[in-house]
């Protein structure tokens, strides 16, 4: 069962998400049911657009999806291993396959990069940061690794694990896209996939590293740890 993104979406006005603050230039978004990948994808580009126009303000929006597969423009055909699990998303970000589903936090965020330097590897670091300093605060050590994208940790006796997701897109040098955080998802969901193309090694999360949090608390995290990393 393969849909596309390229379905049509409803307008990206009437994706439901309550706007919960501003830090400073950027705007916060969440979304309290989850939310379809092509209305998803639809929201972003219209705000990129107006971030870009100068009409609308950067932002972050925190959400769930519905379970879901999503295909980067690295990915390898034989990388997904069960097609016909879930829906799968062919999508413009870097990367490869991903899973989405109930669990997940999902962090979308759209910024500009003109004033915050105009470097991408450096705004992928910044990322890479702000999930460290995350789990950080749920006394999880989470670090990266060279040749593997994401943030993983170390477990005693098993392989290292996966615990979040990178994928980012750059329009115009306004980002969309964004980072995946595995609060406490169905991990056998990750079977149906060759995670970001790397096999060997495990999927975990904060649940299956016995640290008890809710998306609340991971929100509450993800947004005080925001400015010191990515930048308000």
């Amino acid at each position: 069962m393969t849909e596309t993104a390229t379905a049509t979406p409803r307008p990206a006005e009437t994706v439901p998400m309550v706007p919960t603050g501003r830090d400073g230039a950027v705007e916060w978004l969440e979304s309290p049911s989850p939310v379809g990948y092509a209305d998803a994808v639809a929201f972003m580009e219209d705000r990129v657009a107006g971030i870009r126009a100068g009409s609308a303000a950067e932002a972050v929006w925190l959400l769930e999806h519905p379970p879901l597969y999503t295909a980067g423009t690295s990915a390898q055909s034989d990388e997904l291993r069960d097609p016909d699990r879930f829906p799968v998303y062919p999508t413009g970000r870097g990367g490869r396959y991903t899973y989405h589903g109930p669990g997940q936090r999902v962090g979308y965020v759209m910024v500009d990069l003109k004033h915050r330097g105009g470097d991408v590897r450096a705004y992928v670091h910044a990322l890479e940061s702000w999930i460290i300093e995350t789990l950080a605060m749920f006394g999880v050590a989470g670090a990266r690794r060279e040749g593997r994208v994401g943030i993983w940790v170390e477990r005693e006796g098993a392989p290292e694990a996966k615990i979040a997701a990178i994928g980012v897109r750059v329009r115009r040098w306004v980002t969309y896209h964004g980072i995946a955080i595995n609060v406490a998802p169905d991990l056998t969901h990750f079977d149906g996939i060759v995670p970001c193309g790397i096999d060997g090694y495990g999927v975990t999360s904060l649940a299956d590293l016995s640290v008890d949090a809710d998306m609340k608390e991971v929100d509450d995290a993800l947004r005080s740890t925001f400015g010191s990393t990515v930048g308000a």
